[in-house]
């Protein structure tokens, strides 16, 4: 009985770890918007970027999602990115480049100083 008790746990505990709670979240502004408003640069500019972001956390090995949003209300600087729950937005995310440099100074702990709106 207590086999069966402790390998419940231990199912319990390995299935929490896998839907664990990520460190970090990577919010991908995509324009939409309510009441049909036209939308903004970003999802034009971004076409594949949520699939390449993705791509790279697991790559990397990071602990993170990845969530397309609606308008982030940052247009005259987009296509933007924000990770959180550091607060660090970045502008003109319009390349894999831009991408790289962003996830490279997630890992260092430093955000990219080209793409972030201080």
């Amino acid at each position: 009985m207590r086999r069966c008790i402790s390998a419940l746990k231990k199912n319990n505990l390995e299935r929490n770890n896998i839907m664990a709670t990520p460190a970090k979240q990577i919010l991908v502004c995509q324009s939409f918007r309510v009441k049909g408003d036209p939308k903004g640069i970003c999802h034009k500019q971004t076409d594949g970027f949520l699939q390449y972001i993705e791509e790279e956390i697991l790559d990397r090995g990071l602990n993170m999602q990845v969530t397309a949003t609606g308008c982030l209300k940052q247009c005259e600087a987009g296509p933007i990115m924000v990770v959180q729950p550091d607060n660090w937005w970045f502008k003109g995310v319009d390349s894999e480049a831009a991408i790289d440099a962003i996830l490279d100074g997630i890992e260092d702990g430093t955000p990219s100083p080209a793409y972030l709106i201080e």
